[in-house]
C-alpha cells in the first residue's frame, strides 16, 4: 500500500483529501501545524504535528515513515492578509515549500502534487482561462504560488524532481457524506458566507438585518453580478488521486501544471437564490460597491487535465455543490 504524505492535511481540502485517498485504497499520513486546520480533520489517519518552516519537522516526518508521494497544500491562501502581511505569505508558502521539497531530496523522494492557484493568473486577459495564459499575479498569495511553480519548474530540469501543479479555480462543497467540512477563521469563501446567513435567519434571525455582502451590481455580466468557477472538492481530491496515479507510474516528466475548474461560471446572485432554495430561508444581501481588483468573471479551461490526466468533474451541478455544504453546516448545529 503506498503511503501518502498529506501536508496541510487537516484544512479544508487536505481533510477531503485523505478520505480520498483512504477511498481509494492509499495510506494517508498527515502533516500540519494546525494554525488553519483542526486536529479532527484528519480523522484516523497519523497526524504528525509541524511546521514547513522547520526542516527538523519535516525530516523527523520522514524518518517516520516511509513516503511515497507528497501532496501539498499547507498555504496560506487569503489575499487581503498577503497584501497586509507578505513576509508571512513569503515565508510559508516558499520558505516552507522550499524546505519541503530540500528534504524531500534528501530522503530520494520525488514525487509531488502541488496545490496552486488560479490566482497566479492575474487580471484575466482572456476567458475562459487555458493553462498558457500570461501569469501576472496581482497580490502575494498568487506571487507565492506562482514562485513555486517555477522553482519546481528548476528542480525538474536540474535534480528530477518529478510534480503536477494544480491550478484551482474556487474550491467549494463538502464531503457528501458529511464526514468532513469547510471551517475557516474568518470565512471568506461564499458559499459558506451565505449558508452562515441562512443558518442565522433559521435559528431566528431576522433577515433583514443581513451582514452578507455583494460587491457590485454592474459588471458586465447576465446579472450584474460576479461570475466564478466553482469545482467540487471532492472533484479537485479525484484529481489528485489521478495526478499521484501519473506520478507513480513514472508517466511524468518534469513539472506539469492543469487547470481544475468546471468551465462554467455561476454568479454570486445565482449563487444566493441557490442557497435560499436549499436552505428554504428568506437569504437577503447588503449591495456594496465594487473592490478594487475584482475582474467581472473568471472561468478556467481544463481541457488539458481532461484529456491528459482522464479528470472529468462529477459534482458540477450548483444545487449539488451547496446541498453538500449545507449538510455540513448543519451537522455542526
Amino acid at each position: 500500500m503506498k503511503k501518502i504524505l498529506v501536508v496541510g492535511g487537516a484544512g479544508y481540502i487536505g481533510s477531503h483529501m485523505v478520505l480520498a485517498l483512504r477511498d481509494a485504497g492509499y495510506y494517508p499520513v498527515v502533516f500540519d501545524n494546525l494554525s488553519r486546520g483542526h486536529f479532527d480533520a484528519a480523522g484516523d489517519a497519523p497526524l504528525i504535528i509541524g511546521d514547513l518552516r522547520s526542516q527538523a519537522d519535516i525530516d523527523a516526518c520522514f524518518t517516520a515513515h516511509s513516503i511515497d508521494l507528497v501532496m501539498h497544500f499547507a498555504a496560506l491562501a487569503y489575499v487581503g492578509e498577503s497584501v497586509q502581511d507578505p513576509e508571512l505569505y513569503y515565508e510559508n508558502n516558499v520558505v516552507g515549500t522550499l524546505n519541503l521539497v530540500t528534504v524531500m531530496r534528501r530522503h530520494k523522494i520525488n514525487c509531488l502534487v502541488f496545490s496552486s492557484t488560479c490566482a497566479t493568473y492575474g487580471e484575466p486577459e482572456v476567458v475562459p482561462i487555458t493553462e498558457s495564459h500570461a501569469q501576472h499575479p496581482i497580490n502575494p498569495y498568487g506571487r507565492s504560488k506562482l514562485m513555486i511553480e517555477q522553482v519546481l519548474g528548476d528542480y525538474a530540469v536540474a535534480y528530477g524532481l518529478q510534480s503536477v501543479s494544480l491550478r484551482y479555480f474556487n474550491a467549494a462543497g463538502c464531503d457528501a457524506d458529511g464526514r468532513v467540512g469547510e471551517r475557516h477563521d474568518p470565512e471568506t469563501h461564499l458559499i459558506p458566507l451565505i449558508l452562515a446567513e441562512a443558518r442565522r435567519i433559521k435559528n431566528g434571525g431576522n433577515s433583514a438585518q443581513t451582514k452578507l455582502q455583494v460587491f457590485g451590481s454592474n459588471f458586465p455580466t447576465p446579472d450584474g453580478s460576479c461570475v466564478r468557477d466553482y469545482i467540487h472538492v471532492s472533484d479537485l481530491c479525484q484529481a489528485h488521486l489521478l495526478a499521484a496515479q501519473r506520478l507513480l507510474t513514472n508517466d511524468v516528466n518534469g513539472a506539469e501544471v492543469y487547470n481544475l475548474a468546471n468551465g462554467a461560471g455561476f454568479s454570486v446572485l445565482e449563487m444566493i437564490a441557490t442557497c435560499r432554495e436549499v436552505t428554504g430561508q428568506p437569504i437577503e444581501f447588503r449591495q456594496m460597491p465594487r473592490r478594487q481588483g475584482d475582474p467581472a468573471t473568471l472561468i478556467g479551461d481544463a481541457s488539458h487535465a481532461r484529456a491528459v490526466l482522464g479528470w472529468v468533474p462529477m459534482h458540477t451541478k450548483l444545487k449539488e455543490i451547496v446541498s453538500t455544504a449545507w449538510k455540513w453546516m448543519e451537522s455542526q448545529s
